[in-house]
């Protein structure tokens, strides 16, 4: 299948692998970008040679975030008009199983981008984390659910609230990634895993994964509406401008509290 500039992809064994690719941008998620990465996996969901996804970045970021250009002087209802969150809604409507390496940084937009994948292989040297406190928000596309379900409310809490990372081994004991592999090896541990699992039933793979996430579906869909509704109403307080502001002028934020 064509690759895209945002988005490199290649099909083999039965798995395709996406990149993406904003190197110089330590891989942020701008809409253009997300907005591809979901049209090439609803296309692939429907591809009869594909029985597994790998998503991944390069060595030394997954994503390091959303692009905070795109939201910087954004109000509450630019937010929700420009549908930047809905990208998220689609990954979870793909019946195969969608598997993200994870190397270096993954933060904000790039760790709900994997946590919204099915499995998570990681290098040593990844680092995940929710930093949106530090630009006067907090994380409004299933972080504060997923995350709490993957790690517990203690350890969740200190990252949205305090920015604490993790790293790949706390991550994995965690129990927020399958494995942890050295960095030369965790695409191809990656790919795998999603070549053994591309071999299976894929009715039955698809039957299997439906049913894992419908056991967490009772109550994450209220959980991530009333989140979505605190991250909309951030982008109408004074802190959301400063924080991204400061952000993009390299400098520290002074905080209102309003």
């Amino acid at each position: 299948m064509a690759s895209t500039k945002l988005i490199l992809s290649e099909i083999n064994d039965g798995v395709a692998l996406l990149r993406i690719n904003r190197p110089k941008a330590l891989n942020a998620l701008n809409s253009p970008l997300m907005h591809e990465l979901m049209d090439l996996l609803e296309t692939l969901d429907t591809d009869k040679s594909v029985g597994t996804v790998v998503l991944t970045g390069d060595e030394r970021a997954f994503a390091a975030g959303a692009d905070i250009n795109e939201m910087a002087d954004a109000s509450s209802t630019d937010m929700l008009l420009r549908g930047h969150i809905s990208p998220y809604d689609r990954i979870q409507k793909i019946s195969k199983p969608v598997i993200a390496a994870v190397s270096g940084w993954c933060l904000g937009g790039g760790n709900e981008l994997a946590m919204s994948c099915d499995m998570i292989v990681a290098s040593e040297t990844a680092k995940f984390g929710q930093p949106e406190i530090k630009l006067g928000v907090i994380p409004g596309a299933g972080g504060t659910q997923r995350l709490t379900k993957a790690v517990g409310k203690v350890v969740a809490m200190e990252m949205v609230l305090n920015d604490r990372t993790l790293d790949a081994e706390e991550a994995l004991a965690y129990g927020l990634v399958n494995r942890v592999v050295p960095v030369e090896r965790y695409l191809e541990e990656a790919l795998e895993l999603a070549k053994s699992i591309a071999a299976r039933a894929p009715l039955a793979t698809r039957m299997g994964k439906e049913a894992i996430n419908r056991s967490f579906e009772t109550h994450l869909s209220d959980g991530i509406a009333e989140e979505r509704q605190s991250f909309y109403f951030l982008f109408s307080s004074e802190d959301q401008k400063e924080g991204m502001r400061a952000f993009s002028e390299k400098r520290k934020p002074k905080w209102k509290g309003k």
